[in-house]
């Protein structure tokens, strides 16, 4: 699968095979491919925190809420990404250009990591709703959790959807 193809059978998987288990080699190409996603100054602002069994439970219980997120205990890997310090260089641009590297490159992580989930026939879905004080406790993590990604094999007739996104001519501009 070339990049395009990947990125265009990408999507929030929302019904995951509860009974399919992630092979650890899946697991750790996914993990090898966070691992090589660029960020600023290569200072990687940030944590990935495997979650299986009772433990992903409890974060997924702690993503649900008001209605949503009620599909991430179907899920039998959540990856929680907490937010760490900068990195010296990074530090001083962020504060000198005044921009947030670290949002940046946990997004860029994010990509990377569901993209790869793709390209090795998993699901994925990013979610920015969580409960962090609970998630941390669970955890025992003193940073900020940003994501919790979650993992899993897609239920049978799970079909790709279509991709509702800007007209080319409106998201791009040459000059």
């Amino acid at each position: 699968m070339n990049f395009l193809e990947i990125a265009q059978n990408r999507q929030s998987c929302r019904s995951y095979d509860e009974g399919k288990a992630v092979e650890q080699e899946k697991l750790d190409a996914i993990l090898q491919a966070a691992q090589l996603a660029p960020s600023a100054c290569n200072g990687q602002p940030y944590h990935l925190t495997v979650c299986r069994g009772e433990t992903a439970k409890a974060v997924a219980a702690a993503t649900a809420s008001m209605g949503l997120n009620g599909f991430a205990s179907q899920a039998p890997i959540l990856i929680v990404v907490s937010e760490k310090p900068y990195v010296k260089s990074a530090a001083v641009g962020a504060k000198l250009k005044k921009n947030d590297y670290r949002s940046i490159d946990i997004g860029i992580v994010a990509a990377y990591l569901t993209a790869e989930a793709t390209a090795q026939g998993l699901g994925s879905c990013i979610l920015g709703w969580l409960d962090d004080g609970k998630i941390r406790s669970i955890l025992g993590l003193d940073q900020p959790v940003r994501l919790v990604i979650t993992l899993g094999y897609p239920k049978e007739g799970d079909k790709l959807r279509t991709k509702k996104r800007k007209d080319l001519n409106e998201l791009v501009t040459e000059a």
